[in-house]
């Protein structure tokens, strides 16, 4: 595995990807969704810790993305699969896949 040497917040992951952020969190809430080490937890002062994705990681939710929006079919699938907030999957379902 190559060394980390910069990390991405899923705010600014989600700019680069022009994705919903709340549907980043979604994939990464579950660290198997990506590749070991490709998914960093920071924990801060406050209560929370953040996730951070390693450079090298921001290609798989991009891949998987891409992948999922080969259909309408598959793209429902993926949001069935990948997150668990209905709030969530009504609203991209609703936008589509972009």
């Amino acid at each position: 595995m190559p060394k980390v040497t910069q990390v991405y917040d899923l705010e600014r992951v989600a700019q680069m990807l022009g994705e919903e952020q709340e549907m980043l969190e979604a994939i990464v809430s579950n660290d198997d969704n990506l590749s070991y080490g490709n998914i960093i937890s920071v924990d801060t002062a406050t209560d929370e810790n953040t996730k951070l994705i390693t450079a090298h990681g921001v290609e798989e939710p991009r891949d998987m993305l891409s992948d999922a929006k080969r259909s309408p079919e598959h793209w429902r699938d993926f949001l069935d699969d990948f997150v668990n907030d209905p709030e969530i999957i009504a609203r991209v379902k609703e936008n589509g896949p972009r």
